[in-house]
């Protein structure tokens, strides 16, 4: 016996959702060769076994049609019902039997059964599940396309291998169109999987197949017209298309510009360049898509997430707000009182020979003792702890002097040359700077 007579009735395929429909072959002629035979009182409604019918048992020959596979055979059963129980032929309620089951059975009558079977279809915007009686995929798609529109099949996946319920083609070749290239291949009998294996169309778990017909192939921008018209004129009217899938994500960071703020010091003499107290720092967004390519193309993005990764950091700005008292006006040309002797190897003493060098002896000199003999006493670590100014030359703020040296916080040299620099800058010599600082107070 044909093992396909054995075949499990759909009754054993999992239910689907309210969404599914059946499609049964139109009762029209057709150039296929195992298409539905023209049987009075066909029905696309699917038939369900619901019992025997008493008719005379005379022997009787009759033409059973299972899927396409034909077969003549003797039987006493007065019923399509009793024949197809004899022949082992089980229905679910979904397929479909010409005659019905309750008919009875005459000699020389041809029944069909057409089992129904779930199929994923795409009308290229969409998915959805259906239920067809019929042998082949290119039926289906006949079938299909008559609501009208250009439909395809999708093929199952489970891992690199691609399946269908169905036949491909009972009438001719099928076209296979992937990676840029069309090929015919003769045995449409093979499933989508031997197809594919035998032109070693390799498959990653991600990649779309379908079962298309060839007269749409045209329409894919990705397929030129004259293999769509190779394949036809091979005899190809059912096409096996894979579309390669990629799917990965994209990153895209973007700065974050800083705030700057100002804020009042009250310790801080108005007069005074303001401080940074800190530096701004830029903060990052970060946002990751996950863009789906087909055959190459950005079919889709999907925002996985936005959010800001590193935030910023405000630039703060200190603004001196205390007002510096103004002293009793002095005359810049009196000559100033001659200062003590100077020790040797004390600050003093190196101030001395640092301001010999640039010149400062005599005047200049004294000039220079007596004004930072009142800043600090000459003394390196003279910090302010109103106003913080430190050191010899009292640097507001201190660390200014790290551009005559990192060692400025302890060394009196380093302090001197930089205190020395800033006099020669600002008001030309030592007695320069201790006439403004007798005029006003400060230098």
């Amino acid at each position: 016996m044909n093992p396909r007579f054995e075949q499990q009735s759909s009754g054993s395929i999992p239910s689907i959702n309210s969404e599914s429909e059946a499609v049964a072959p139109q009762d029209t002629p057709s150039k296929h060769r195992r298409r539905w035979p023209l049987i009075a009182g066909l029905s696309a409604v699917a038939i369900v076994a619901s019992g025997s019918v008493a008719f005379a048992e005379v022997q009787k020959t009759v033409t059973l049609d299972v899927d396409g596979t034909t077969k003549t055979i003797t039987t006493y059963a007065g019923s399509v019902a009793g024949m197809l129980e004899s022949q082992g032929v089980r229905l679910g309620e979904r397929d479909v039997v010409a005659p019905g089951t309750d008919a009875k059975l005459s000699d020389g009558d041809q029944v069909v059964v057409r089992y129904a079977r779930q199929v994923t279809m795409t009308d290229g915007d969409a998915e959805r599940d259906v239920w067809v009686t019929v042998t082949d995929a290119g039926e289906a798609l006949t079938t299909l396309a008559e609501r009208g529109g250009d439909v395809a099949l999708v093929a199952s996946r489970s891992g690199d291998r691609a399946s269908l319920p169905l036949r491909l083609n009972d009438d001719g070749p099928v076209a296979v169109v992937a990676d840029g290239t069309t090929r015919v291949v003769e045995d449409h009998s093979a499933s989508v999987d031997e197809v594919l294996d035998g032109l070693e169309v390799e498959l990653d778990k991600d990649d779309l197949v379908s079962i298309a017909p060839v007269a749409s192939l045209a329409q894919d921008k990705a397929i030129a017209a004259k293999d769509a018209t190779s394949a036809e004129k091979a005899g190809a009217d059912v096409a096996i298309q894979v579309q390669r899938v990629e799917s990965k994500k994209v990153t895209r960071k973007a700065n974050l510009d800083f705030d700057t703020k100002t804020v009042q010091d009250d310790d801080r003499y108005e007069d005074e360049d303001n401080l940074v107290r800190t530096e701004g720092e830029q903060g990052v967004r970060t946002r990751v898509v996950l863009v789906r390519m087909v055959d190459g193309e950005i079919v889709s993005r999907k925002e996985l997430s936005n959010a800001v990764t590193k935030k910023p950091v405000d630039r703060v700005v200190v603004e001196g707000t205390k007002e510096r008292p103004v002293a009793e006006e002095a005359t810049a040309d009196v000559e100033p009182t001659k200062s003590s002797p100077v020790p040797a190897g004390s600050a003093r003493e190196i101030g001395q020979q640092m301001a010999a060098a640039r010149g400062w002896t005599g005047e200049e000199w004294t000039c220079l003792d007596l004004l930072w003999e009142r800043e600090s006493g000459w003394n390196h670590l003279a910090a302010n702890p109103s106003s913080g100014a430190y050191g010899i030359a009292q640097a507001l703020p201190g660390d200014k002097m790290a551009s005559a040296g990192a060692d400025w916080a302890t060394n009196p040299a380093t302090q001197i040359e930089w205190g020395l620099g800033y006099i020669a800058d600002r008001y030309g010599t030592p007695c320069g700077a201790w006439g403004h600082s007798e005029s006003v107070g400060w230098y």
